[in-house]
């Protein structure tokens, strides 16, 4: 309220000076504007764009004066700043098959740990709280919501996950179920899910319904997709058909990771923020900061574009009148 009786004020004082100003250049407007006496709309807008920019300035200043200062601390993020990083994690008994990896030697499940590693390393994983859903012949979640990596990786290394289920088919669907449930009272668009699985049994239908708090979708596949293995009676491989369409159904992103990590851009448009819009972030001091660099332009540029375009008249004799004379 302050603020806005200074910004008031100034305005008003420096729209007196303008009258005071223009009944000075009055006595003299024929020197100024030339014999016609007319200044140009710019001349004309002049004691405005002064006024507006002197106010903005003052407004600016006095908000700054008053609101409350923006400390930084390192290691301490808000409440609301916070994201959620969901991992949906195949446990089931094909992902111990060995067709993973650039040589094909490798288990499926630890081509899997490799590849959430990298992506630990290459999002902004500080400013996440993870959770994981362990999924098999039902859904788990298994961590919620932790800050400490450790705990995670401790999860994935160490705990044979797939021993909390009875034996059945691979039901996907069920993890992304419980991670939808988690992540529903979140914020919209803070959270990211990602998918790590080879894809066998996934049914055709029944795909769960992602609340709005879910902004990010990134569907991993792993295991060989050309030559499987036989287990529990049938050919598993990696269903990258499958997967692929799981990634399009829920609006995201699929990779098919048996031999090569996922780039980086699309680590970076799954990761990204789709919070807010940028100008619905903006505080009382981001206002006041852009009112203070809005207003100084204005003072500054106004007697640069009067002395350029203030006025159409130019003093002399015309080029056109002066050849004949030197002809002469």
């Amino acid at each position: 309220m302050v603020s806005l009786a200074v910004a008031a004020f100034v305005l008003l004082l420096v729209l007196v000076a303008e009258l005071l100003h223009a009944r000075r250049i009055a006595a003299v407007v024929h020197l100024v504007f030339g014999p016609g006496r007319r200044p140009t709309a710019l001349a004309r807008l002049a004691p405005f764009l002064r006024g507006a920019g002197a106010g903005l300035l003052a407004w600016g200043l006095v908000t700054l004066f008053y609101v409350e200062p923006k400390i930084h601390q390192t290691g301490e993020i808000p409440d609301e700043e916070w994201r959620h990083l969901v991992l949906v994690y195949d446990v089931s008994p094909s992902m111990l098959l060995k067709d993973a990896g650039a040589n094909g030697d490798q288990a499926r499940a630890d081509r899997a740990k490799e590849l959430i590693d990298s992506l630990f390393e290459r999002v902004p994983i500080g400013k996440f709280k993870v959770t994981v859903i362990a999924t098999y012949n039902g859904a788990k979640a298994v961590v919620e919501d932790t800050k400490d990596l450790e705990v995670v990786r401790h999860m994935l290394t160490q705990v044979d996950m797939r021993y909390a289920f009875k034996a059945g088919s691979t039901k996907l669907f069920d993890g992304i179920a419980e991670a939808a449930r988690i992540a529903k009272p979140w914020r919209v668009g803070s959270a990211l899910m990602v998918i790590v699985s080879d894809g066998d049994t996934v049914p055709a239908t029944g795909m769960p319904t992602l609340p709005p708090s879910i902004g990010g979708t990134m569907v991993i596949g792993v295991g060989d997709h050309l030559a499987g293995k036989f287990i529990a009676g049938h050919q598993s491989k990696q269903d990258e058909s499958t997967l692929r369409q799981v990634a399009i159904r829920l609006g995201g992103e699929f990779h098919n990771g048996n031999k090569r990590h996922v780039p980086s851009d699309v680590i970076a448009a799954a990761a990204a923020d789709a919070r807010k819009p940028l100008v619905e972030q903006l505080t009382l001091r981001e206002y006041a900061l852009l009112a203070i660099a809005v207003g100084s332009a204005l003072l500054a540029a106004v007697p640069l574009l009067l002395h350029l375009f203030g006025t159409n008249w130019r003093a002399g004799v015309p080029a056109a009148a002066a050849a004949p004379a030197e002809a002469a």
